[in-house]
């Protein structure tokens, strides 16, 4: 039997201090049922020596890809060079600020895909903050509800496995992994989550950098709704209500830094609101939020 091969891709800009780690981590997991044929780094005209990282480190793995775009065009322009590059219809997407939780994540996310029908699967992001401070309470939060949404109605971010069916993201948007769940699921294709797949994550440290980022997401789910009809599951309020519920299960009854945490959401979603009310256009280009990168 012939064992399925997958392309990983990897979006990097200015990623020095996270892009070895990143890469070594899609190495070093267990190639249990199916191989990674190549690992192809876009590098989105970084200046902070990511491609000599990468570079070095094509010493070492054979099979690693470097792709230098000389302009900085947003993640999905970076998305469509690593499609247009790869030899594999499963890519797996990994952000270069991000490792797996564990050796059998990647095990995890595919598995799912001994099933044809199956287009586009999820992992589960984990944060690396602590939880005693409120930006890191609100990240763990903002997770766990992401997580518990997902078993209810699969929710797709951070860690993504995916059929290429000839799908290239549109250059003036943000949502890639809900473009590229759209288009599948159009096609008839199922979307999955795998809580299994652990990949961890950093979230914003302060209240500001957790804002600016929330806006950001919402923003580009705000278009989604707006340009397609299609909306997103964690904008549904009863699978919200039943997250919720799950959440405080899974974490504890913290009222007020829930409120918090809630409050500074309810901000970014009136933010993106009137953002796309006035016409603006999405943020396919976006300033990254700095303390996201300490992973």
């Amino acid at each position: 039997m012939t064992v399925p091969e997958v392309t990983v891709g990897i979006c990097a800009y200015n990623e020095a201090q996270n892009i070895e780690r990143c890469i070594r981590s899609v190495y070093s997991q267990i190639q249990d049922g199916f191989r990674i044929k190549e690992v192809i780094v876009v590098s989105s005209a970084s200046t902070d020596g990511t491609d000599e990282i990468v570079e070095s480190l094509q010493k070492e793995y054979s099979d690693l890809i470097l792709i230098k775009q000389e302009k900085r065009e947003g993640k999905n322009s970076a998305i469509n060079a690593y499609l247009d590059a790869k030899t594999c219809d499963i890519v797996v997407m990994v952000n270069a600020d991000n490792v797996f939780g564990n050796e059998k994540s990647l095990s995890y996310l595919l598995e799912p895909f001994r099933d044809e029908k199956v287009g586009i699967a999820g992992g589960h992001p984990v944060p690396t903050n602590g939880k005693d401070d409120p930006a890191g309470f609100s990240s763990h939060l903002l997770w766990t509800m992401h997580h518990n949404l997902a078993m209810i109605y699969p929710k797709i971010g951070e860690l993504v496995a995916f059929r290429d069916i000839g799908t290239r993201l549109t250059l003036s948007q943000q949502s890639d992994e809900d473009l590229i769940r759209m288009y599948l699921e159009e096609k008839g294709y199922k979307s999955v989550y795998v809580p299994e797949a652990i990949v961890l994550n950093r979230g914003p440290e302060t209240d500001e950098d957790f804002l600016k980022q929330r806006t950001r997401v919402n923003i580009g789910e705000v278009v989604m709704k707006e340009k397609y009809g299609y909306e997103i599951p964690t904008w549904n309020k009863k699978y919200l209500a039943k997250a919720a519920f799950r959440t405080m299960r899974d974490m504890g009854f913290h009222p007020l830094k829930m409120m918090h945490t809630a409050s500074l959401e309810h901000k970014a979603r009136s933010a993106a609101r009137k953002y796309v009310r006035e016409g603006n256009t999405d943020l396919s280009v976006w300033d990254p939020v700095k303390t996201t990168k300490k992973l």
